[in-house]
């Protein structure tokens, strides 16, 4: 990014000497403005791309360019027929599986009678035990009968047991799968709510993309939204600049589509994070004034005010070689000087010459005119 002084332009005389033209001046004392220059768009507060979530012909776009739109209002719809199916496929399954746990269901009827059955067996197997118990007290079976049907009572108390874990298993299962369709449906009915675009937030369509009858995909731009009360400048920052940026600093903003034109703002907020593609920073200015130009994208230049010098040392810029060195009139040698502010046309100069010092060179450029007498002119940088 480029820095700028905005001085008065003091006398320079073109002279010729030994065949070559050469100019001469004094320095001059100016109160200067140093500014960081700055590109950039414009940009609304809580601007988002609506996009498109799933695949699909659009069958409806609700809204045009310039509409306001409010939150969750329906801006476009989706002909996606393959969601639509699902969703009555995940509709059914989830019925059956809901049906699947209730006390008549076939699988839990069946298990319920193979409990009530092999309850019966048991009973029936603990009476003749009982009954063999007593005649083996009396010595009027031999000690194997009891044993068989000892065992055989044993036997249906295992099935007893095993028919009732296995009803409990069934209803477990079919409660799981209850669980699992549940999620399938909800699921298929997401999808299909997808279908309908909906707006996030309240805002104005700054653009439309898509049109009735364009097929999208999953995550094609279908407009972009934000708020337009709220326009702001968004600018780019090089990397040896940032550090002068403060919040509050004052900025002038021209508009590439308004030349004639400027406006103040505010510096408001710097981005915390360097970004990689533009190599630079951003930060937010906000304008001061009416702004009468709002369409967003709009690229624009900003001059960011990071100083005032008063009384500034100022020489014009072709007056000084790379190496900082300039020429004094009747010195053999240049002279060294310090310097801060470099612009394109004028340096700020801290110490190594005066205001009467009198400069010499021979970097005479197309934009340097004779004049015969002193004169003022701002520069507009």
């Amino acid at each position: 990014m480029k820095q700028y002084l905005m001085p008065v332009i003091a006398l320079a005389i073109i002279l010729t000497a030994c065949g070559k033209k050469t100019e001469e001046t004094k320095p001059i004392r100016k109160d200067v403005t140093e500014t960081v220059f700055a590109s950039g768009i414009l940009e609304a507060k809580n601007t988002y791309s609506l996009t498109a979530q799933a695949d699909g012909y659009l069958v409806a776009v609700n809204f045009n360019e310039g509409d306001i739109v409010d939150a969750s209002a329906v801006l476009a719809v989706i002909d996606n027929k393959e969601s639509g199916f699902n969703k009555e496929s995940a509709n059914d399954l989830f019925a059956i599986a809901n049906d699947n746990t209730q006390s008549n269901a076939p699988a839990l009827l069946q298990a319920q009678n193979n409990i009530v059955l092999n309850e019966q067996k048991m009973a029936q197997d603990l009476v003749q035990l009982k009954r063999y118990k007593d005649l083996l007290a009396t010595n009027s079976i031999a000690k194997v009968d009891y044993e068989n049907v000892e065992l055989q009572y044993k036997t249906a108390k295992a099935n007893y047991d095993n028919a009732v874990e296995n009803y409990k298993q069934l209803k477990q299962q079919a409660e799981q799968q209850v669980i699992s369709t549940k999620v399938a449906k909800k699921i298929n009915e997401t999808l299909v709510s997808k279908n309908e675009i909906r707006a996030v937030v309240k805002g104005m369509v700054f653009k439309k993309y898509k049109q009735i009858g364009d097929y999208v995909k999953r995550g094609d731009v279908i407009a972009l939204i934000g708020e337009a009360a709220n326009i702001y400048a968004k600018v780019n920052i090089d990397e040896s600049n940032i550090a002068k940026i403060k919040i509050g600093q004052e900025a002038v903003v021209q508009l590439n589509t308004q030349r004639d034109t400027t406006y103040k703002g505010i510096v408001t907020e710097i981005y915390p994070l360097f970004d990689d593609a533009t190599q630079s920073f951003f930060c937010k200015i906000k304008f001061t004034e009416t702004l009468n130009f709002k369409i967003v994208n709009t690229q624009l230049q900003s001059n960011i005010i990071i100083g005032v010098k008063k009384n500034a040392l100022l020489i014009p810029r072709n007056y000084i070689d790379f190496g900082g060195f300039v020429q004094i009139k009747g010195n053999t040698e240049k002279t060294k000087v310090t310097t801060t502010f470099v612009s394109s046309n004028w340096v700020h100069v801290t110490s190594g010459i005066d205001e009467n010092s009198v400069l010499v060179t021979e970097n005479i450029t197309s934009n340097n005119q004779k004049t015969s007498e002193a004169g003022a002119q701002m520069l507009n940088q």
